[in-house]
């Protein structure tokens, strides 16, 4: 543990788990046909729910690789072709293949070897815990700083000797996630990304003299959806993660609260039928908060006199890498205001991207599935490489299931209709205005907008550029 959680003590935590018996998050609801025994374990399952939010995030991608995959831990997932609507993933962007994988320490040290950058393709991408804590970056803003190398990830608690020639990590968790995103150098090709993507390699550090063949598993062809889901599996997850994973001097005080609701490490999760209807009800009441900071508080204006956004994160929080832990308390609602719509946030905020975000059009109501939406990019958008423009489903934060299409970018502009002034008007919309199909995002339920700007220019920043709202076509 680093010396920011530690100085979290529990006196503190104590007082934050008082905090949150006297004042309810609004949104939840408390049954008023509950007995008091009833009404604490609904209460203390809401509160459960918003602090493990994290958990649901990552569980999800080894949970969803078994079954969708056929994948397990230490396999590498890879895309042979950017994502589409049947890959559920929290805000995933669609112009490059990723890569994903679930290590697991819990049997020794494992060793992640990355390739370098190449002419062809380069690593961005991180690392997280279960806590989807980023402990570090792979490709040029990363530890390898674009390089390659031998990532050598231990156990919590490990004590044995520790080589030479690794970038050593001692994450919170057995479990480690990763996100890769093969990035194409100019004039490579999506095939030359897959190639450099299946150069990692992944083994124990006690077969590092004659590391066996990586397991890799082409997740494009197939579905595989990873998204939380907001049902008594929540609870399950949470359960199951508190007895294989260390709990940690911060989070004591809750383990006292998810005792309430039956979740003890070493014991079996188990609870009665009563029980698990009020977990249902408690699950939902979690998520509909969740919701309501997601429109509230998840983004900060950025264009002024417009709905354009961008995310509303803490700038400590990102110089100190996300922990959500301050000197004096843990961040548990801003926490999981941002893990409830997205995951692997980066230990070391880059310049290569900027997020644009609109929840609302024009006249400030939030976009529906049933309504035709124009949205004008100009000619001069700030995007030195290029921009791309994503429909997510408001209820999920994933692509919307079964569209043709969950975005445009500017990479394809020349099958795009361009306007007589260079610039380009995008329609969402449940079907194509007539006429305009190569410019069309389909959405068909209520959804919400990130425009991507990648290699950002100085009028972004300066704000000497700015961006029309999207408007609703009557």
């Amino acid at each position: 543990m680093n010396k920011t959680s530690k100085k979290v003590g529990l006196k503190v935590l104590a007082l934050f788990v008082f905090a949150q018996f006297i004042c309810l998050p609004a949104g939840a609801q408390v049954n008023s046909e509950m007995n008091p025994q009833e009404q604490m374990i609904h209460r203390r399952a809401v509160e459960a729910a918003v602090w493990g939010m994290p958990i649901e995030g990552t569980r999800g991608l080894l949970l969803a690789a078994r079954k969708d995959l056929g994948a397990d831990w230490n396999d590498i997932i890879y895309f042979t072709k950017p994502m589409e609507s049947r890959h559920g993933f929290l805000t995933a962007n669609n112009q490059v293949p990723y890569v994903v994988a679930s290590l697991n320490t819990k049997d020794g040290p494992l060793v992640l070897e990355v390739p370098g950058a190449s002419d062809k393709a380069k690593f961005f991408g991180s690392l997280v815990d279960v806590w989807d804590y980023p402990f570090t970056d792979v490709g040029p803003d990363g530890a390898d700083k674009g390089k390659g190398g031998k990532f050598l990830l231990l156990p919590p608690g490990y004590e044995g000797e520790v080589p030479e020639g690794y970038l050593v990590f001692r994450p919170y968790s057995y479990a480690v996630h990763i996100a890769l995103r093969p990035v194409a150098e100019p004039g490579a090709t999506m095939e030359d990304q897959v190639a450099y993507a299946k150069t990692l390699k992944v083994y124990r550090l006690s077969d590092a003299a004659n590391p066996p063949k990586t397991n890799f598993v082409d997740a494009y062809p197939k579905k595989w959806d990873t998204l939380p889901k907001y049902d008594i599996s929540f609870f399950q997850d949470m359960a199951a993660t508190i007895n294989e994973e260390p709990v940690l001097e911060r989070d004591l005080a809750m383990m006292g609260i998810l005792s309430a609701i039956g979740i003890e490490k070493g014991k079996p999760f188990n609870p009665d039928a009563r029980t698990q209807e009020i977990l249902e009800l408690a699950i939902k009441d979690a998520y509909d908060y969740m919701q309501d900071l997601f429109v509230k508080k998840a983004f900060a204006n950025y264009i002024e006199g417009t709905q354009w956004s961008n995310f509303n994160l803490s700038m400590e929080q990102a110089k100190a890498g996300f922990p959500f832990v301050t000197e004096d308390r843990m961040l548990i609602d801003e926490r999981t205001n941002l893990y409830h719509y997205a995951t692997f946030m980066p230990k070391v905020l880059g310049g290569g991207s900027f997020y644009l975000t609109s929840i609302f059009d024009g006249e400030g109501n939030l976009f529906d599935g049933e309504s035709t939406y124009k949205m004008n990019v100009p000619a001069d958008t700030p995007a030195g490489d290029f921009w791309s423009a994503i429909a997510y489903s408001f209820a999920t934060h994933g692509f919307i299931v079964d569209s043709e299409r969950v975005g445009i970018s500017s990479i394809n502009k020349d099958s795009l209709q361009i306007n007589a002034d260079g610039s380009v008007d995008l329609y969402f919309a449940p079907s194509a205005p007539e006429g305009q199909e190569s410019n069309w995002i389909p959405t068909r339920e209520a959804f919400w907008i990130v425009l991507r700007l990648y290699g950002p220019q100085e009028p972004l920043f300066d704000k000497s550029w700015s961006l029309p709202d999207v408007e609703k076509i009557k």
